[in-house]
């Protein structure tokens, strides 16, 4: 039978697994009001990290915002207490953006800080007395401890640029050996949003500024292709509710002209992008995508690529009811994890944990081969 082939004949499939849910960030417990803005990633030897903002006083997206992690050691089946990464008193610790360098095993975290008494007003409108600063921490024992964080503004933010955001999310590292972290950022006196990536070539030493994609576009996740293309999967102000995308030949440096998907309907919000498989070592190519796939925050939704991002299948339903930002990795295991807000009443009660097999997000159509 081929790899994704549903046999002709013979007997039913078993009952497949449902997805295995966690809880790893609860409003209103440990001293935080409300978590947001959900990061994860695998280390090199297989460890889960879970990041988030601990946002301690209210929900908004500016004041006193601490930088939060979990770590599973054990595939997620159990996760360790809460550390505080980053806490900076009344100030704004956010949009964290993890990336693995394979090379060295090294974990760098991405993120944004401001002045905790600046309004989200101040920040897009370029009156903000501490702006939008860009930095850098690091991990060398798979997220135990952190290195002091270092700020990389200068090389990394445009001059007119006013609010910023690393990420939210993964970076990805090429198969050059880049490290590419997608952001993006408003300019002053304008109302533009416009993605972008930073990159850097030197294992985390220096980071650079690559290419800025056309207005109306916003929060983003990146893939390489197996032809050595990068995909960028963007937030949209297109007002058509689906989801942006460009292509680089270049690792980032220059990107397509902005298109949308129309397979993919989002409600102006976050989304994840994660590769899979590719047919060397699973038989075939797999990229993974997760967003509300509604008009409204809702139906978060697990979609497949089997033709690196030029189409998707429709889906699976992970939460029913309001969801909004998530992460998508891939465990040791190769069950497939997401980390993602979702509630009853609205998208922001929690940030939970699910991990799921190909097998579910397919009803039995399609499984792993190791080659």
């Amino acid at each position: 039978m081929q790899v994704g082939q549903s046999p002709a004949a013979g007997p039913a499939w078993p009952a497949l697994p449902e997805p295995a849910h966690t809880d790893l960030f609860v409003a209103g417990q440990e001293g935080y009001h409300t978590y947001r803005i959900p990061a994860l990633v695998a280390s090199a030897s297989g460890v889960l990290l879970a990041f988030c903002e601990g946002r301690r006083r209210s929900r908004a997206d500016y004041g006193d915002v601490d930088l939060v992690l979990r770590r599973s050691l054990d595939n997620g089946g159990t996760w360790g207490p809460m550390q505080i990464i980053w806490d900076d008193g009344g100030n704004t610790i956010g949009n964290p953006c993890p990336v693995l360098d394979r090379d060295t095993g090294t974990i760098w975290l991405l993120l944004t800080r401001n002045l905790g008494a600046d309004t989200g007003a101040q920040i897009m409108d370029g009156t903000s007395k501490g702006s939008r600063t860009v930095w850098v921490m690091r991990s060398a024992d798979e997220g135990a401890t952190w290195s002091e964080p270092r700020e990389i503004t200068q090389t990394t933010k445009g001059a007119d640029w006013t609010f910023y955001a690393t990420g939210p999310g993964h970076g990805i590292q090429l198969r050059s050996g880049r490290l590419l972290i997608p952001c993006d950022h408003a300019v002053a006196g304008t109302k533009a949003y416009q993605s972008h990536v930073i990159y850097s070539d030197d294992q985390g030493a220096t980071w650079k500024l690559g290419g800025v994609l056309t207005d109306k576009t916003n929060e983003c996740e990146a893939v390489e292709t197996v032809d050595g293309l990068v995909y960028l999967n963007m937030r949209s102000y297109h007002g058509r509710n689906r989801r942006a995308y460009a292509w680089s030949k270049d690792g980032g440096q220059t990107w397509s002209e902005v298109e949308l998907d129309e397979a993919l309907v989002e409600p102006v919000c976050q989304a994840s992008i994660v590769r899979f498989t590719d047919k060397p070592r699973h038989g075939r190519n797999r990229v993974l995508f997760c967003n509300p796939a509604s008009t409204k925050r809702e139906k978060l939704t697990v979609r497949l690529s089997y033709d690196e991002c030029n189409t998707w299948s429709a889906g699976k339903v992970l939460h029913e009811g309001p969801s909004a930002y998530s992460d998508l990795c891939i465990a040791p295991d190769m069950s497939i994890c997401c980390l993602y807000e979702q509630g009853e009443r609205d998208a922001y009660e929690r940030i939970t944990f699910a991990q799921f097999s190909l097998e579910w997000l397919t009803d039995g159509a399609d499984h792993l081969v190791a080659m």
